[in-house]
């Protein structure tokens, strides 16, 4: 059961229907490299923030939080709509290529603390994780999650972990070949990762499948028939044992609501979202090529679209979080 100082942040995370309908931005190298594609010039530091809080402005006047990062994103922190929730990244952004494992690192000037002190009703952490690595690897990551936990523990802040699944052996993720081995390395790690000793709140993690290879929802060879599917998305609800939210991983809002419909579907508990570039991704050309007055009217309009059409989606796929239960 979440402890009461805990539950006093969880509630201002949810909506009033019980659902985390959260918006992510915490986005830091991949946001640059999407800036990048449309200017010559590097990108600056102010670009970003500047984005980020436009982003916040007008968009979280839908979503009931707002995650950000402490290195580009305070100031669209106090832009943010006065009754919205906010989550803050504790990770660096990506990871070291020249070492095995996706070893995870922690913002060198930050800690739980620093993070509740800039008004945080809870830390985010991502963890790069791949249940067939080494386990001097993934023993490394444990006590990782394990030191995060008590110190979340200790200032009363919810801990949400968001887990990204991987092969050491296999390149690229959107490829066939990762699409069949996916169910089985993010049912498990969910497993894993739901066990009290970690002091998770919840768990931020993908759908256990790659939608483009699900059969109905692809023209070209499929991995998964929707009944297969539709089975890793119930064991996947299944093993979790606290509330789990979805991430978008990118794909187009139409797609993503389209996944969360084939959950409900599928029997799957899942208890909100924490979605990001399925929202605002397509506002950064307008933001580089056309400036400030062009990205607000493109956020009020179809960026705020596809928020409230996720919202409405939610309403009838996702499942409240009940405290109690937890």
């Amino acid at each position: 059961m979440v402890d009461q100082k805990k539950q006093k942040h969880m509630q201002k995370l949810i909506n009033k229907d019980g659902i985390i309908a959260a918006l992510a931005i915490d986005q830091r190298g991949a946001l640059k490299k999407m800036m990048g594609k449309y200017q010559e010039t590097s990108v600056e530091k102010e670009q970003i923030e500047h984005f980020k809080s436009l982003v916040s402005e007008e968009l979280t006047i839908a979503a009931s939080s707002i995650l950000l990062d402490p290195e580009f994103g305070l100031s669209a922190a106090k832009r943010r709509s006065a009754d919205t929730g906010l989550l803050l990244a504790y990770e660096k952004t990506g990871y070291d290529t020249t070492v095995p494992g996706r070893l995870p690192d922690l913002l060198a000037n930050w800690s739980v603390k620093r993070l509740k002190e800039e008004g945080a009703d809870a830390v985010k952490f991502l963890l790069y994780y791949d249940i067939d690595e080494s386990k001097e690897i993934n023993d490394q990551k444990r006590a990782f999650v394990e030191r995060i936990g008590s110190e979340c523990q200790a200032e009363g802040l919810p801990f949400y972990l968001e887990l990204l699944s991987y092969d050491s052996q296999i390149h690229d993720n959107q490829s066939m070949e990762f699409a069949r081995i996916k169910p089985r390395k993010v049912i498990e790690m969910m497993r894993e990762f739901s066990n009290p000793r970690y002091q998770v709140d919840v768990l931020k993690v993908e759908v256990p499948v790659n939608m483009k290879y699900v059969e109905g929802y692809t023209t070209s060879e499929f991995v998964y028939t929707k009944e297969e599917a539709m089975s890793y998305f119930k064991e996947q609800s299944q093993v979790a044992q606290l509330p789990f939210i979805f991430l978008s991983a990118g794909v187009n809002a139409e797609l993503f609501q389209e996944t969360l419909r084939l959950a409900k579907q599928a029997g799957s508990k899942f208890n909100g979202v924490l979605c990001g570039r399925a929202t605002w991704a397509a506002g950064v050309e307008v933001f580089i090529k056309e400036g400030e007055a062009a990205t607000k009217q493109w956020l009020r309009t179809v960026g705020l679209n596809n928020i409230q059409d996720l919202n409405e989606t939610l309403l009838r796929t996702a499942t409240p979080i009940v405290f109690d239960e937890y």
